[in-house]
């Protein structure tokens, strides 16, 4: 599919965070763009003030008939009307994957994939590359704080485009990378992909599509990393010098890090980051990676850099003085709960954490109960949520208290909503943080309320 050829374009799941950015970008090409979602939000919100045509509606009615092509997101139910009605009348319907395959085949592509780190990544490269004024399409699943946007276009007309490659679904095997990012390789989606092995399998053809003469930079010490393709490849990593590249001398000072850049043929001085946790370190050593790939001066870099301001729930400080931090982060997987609370203990060694996690997805909670107690273990106290569905149903015997029951920290209750709300207005608290790919989100507003209030 050509994408120049596309006049009029009609997304069903129109809100989605990968979605609304395709959205935006036919829109900015001057396509006539239309759209179905089934909840008003604030995303949905800005695509109609956009002059994107939005509808809740589920009907018949609701769609666009003059519609060139239709992208479906696979979160869309198999009974959705408008999907199916396209189907029956034999429109041209699409994966978001097929849309965003179009764009790596018609631009210079950097694709970030991981089972973790990849939204902080992604956006970083983008951030530099526009804070530069390389220029870059970016299409994130997350965020920036900087743009207050998933998606902006090349001002100066570069042909590049920065993505997120999502793994659900095998989405991310439709891309064709010219430089090709990979954060983790970590088991996840077992609903998808039933194994571990399956999902590194995944990862490893994930790299075989990197164009001829193309990179991957991948991190260092990946299991099976020896079987990752690219014609050129190159390591990165937090601190191990066996890395092509690597932070050396990192300082913690107020919740930002200072640090160098070293490895082969680079030594960056004085890097400064302004977001929290150490891991975000490390993405930063990733997208460093990217820009000096792209021959980006390194002042210019280290600019960009220092004026990252992060992502929406990606170690966001909500609330941040002498008495008390609020941290909001998305970690819905094991190890980025690892590193959430890590990273938080270590930035406020004296300080008591306290961690209110939302589980997501019944099989996420099923395969890797044990994993999220041991990481959630780690925080001085622990609230559960219930478990948020998203798509799934109800699993027997699978809920909170599943983790619950597996953990030895003795500190841990399981609340409603409501019940985390009445915690946070009276007990005492340090540095809390709440994290999760649900609703948890929802709470973030009210909850820096009720503690400003304290």
């Amino acid at each position: 599919m050509n994408i120049d050829n596309i006049k009029r374009i009609y997304f069903v799941g129109i809100g989605g965070i990968g979605m609304s950015a395709l959205a935006r970008f036919f829109k900015q090409r001057n396509a006539e763009v239309m759209g179905y979602d089934k909840t008003q939000t604030d995303l949905t919100t800005a695509l109609i003030q956009e002059n994107i045509g939005v509808t809740f509606t589920d009907a018949e009615t609701a769609l666009d008939k003059e519609a060139d092509v239709v992208i479906y997101t696979p979160a869309i139910p198999e009974d959705n009307a408008i999907l199916n009605w396209y189907r029956t009348n034999n429109y041209p319907v699409f994966k978001r994957s097929d849309a965003l395959q179009w764009i790596t085949e018609a631009m210079f592509a950097v694709t970030v994939a991981g089972t973790h780190g990849k939204t902080t990544t992604s956006t970083m490269i983008a951030h530099i590359l526009r804070h530069t004024g390389y220029g870059c399409n970016a299409f994130l699943g997350g965020i920036s704080v900087n743009y207050n946007t998933n998606y902006w276009h090349a001002e100066n007309d570069n042909n590049i485009a920065v993505i997120e490659a999502d793994e659900y679904d095998r989405s991310f095997l439709k891309l064709y990378p010219d430089v090709a990012v990979l954060t983790a390789m970590d088991p996840d989606h077992l609903d998808i992909y039933g194994t571990a092995e399956a999902v590194q399998e995944a990862y490893i053809q994930y790299t075989a599509n990197i164009k001829p003469g193309g990179v991957l930079i991948r991190k260092h010490g990946l299991k099976q990393g020896a079987l990752l393709k690219g014609d050129h490849k190159m390591t990165y990593s937090l601190q191990s010098a066996g890395a092509d590249i690597y932070a050396d001398r990192i300082q913690m000072k107020q919740g930002t890090y200072q640090f160098d850049v070293m490895g082969k043929g680079v030594f960056m001085q004085g890097v400064q980051l302004n977001v929290g946790g150490m891991h975000n370190v490390e993405n930063c050593i990733a997208a460093i990676a990217v820009a000096r790939q792209l021959q980006i001066p390194d002042e210019d870099i280290k600019d960009a850099v220092a004026a990252f301001q992060g992502v929406k729930r990606r170690f966001e400080y909500v609330v941040k003085n002498d008495h008390l931090v609020y941290i909001d982060d998305y970690a819905h997987h094991p190890e980025e709960l690892q590193a959430l609370i890590k990273s938080a203990k270590t930035l406020f060694s004296k300080k008591r954490v306290v961690i209110a996690f939302q589980p997501h997805l019944y099989s996420r909670t099923k395969d890797f109960a044990a994993e999220f107690a041991h990481a959630l273990d780690m925080a001085d106290e622990i609230i559960l949520l219930d478990i948020y569905p998203a798509r799934e149903l109800p699993m027997e015997g699978v809920d909170s208290a599943m983790i619950k029951s597996k953990m030895g920290n003795p500190n841990v209750t399981i609340l409603s909503k409501e019940g985390l709300l009445s915690y946070a207005a009276s007990a005492p608290l340090e540095v809390f943080i709440t994290a999760g790919a649900g609703d948890i989100d929802k709470l973030v507003a009210p909850l820096k309320e009720i503690i400003e209030k304290r």
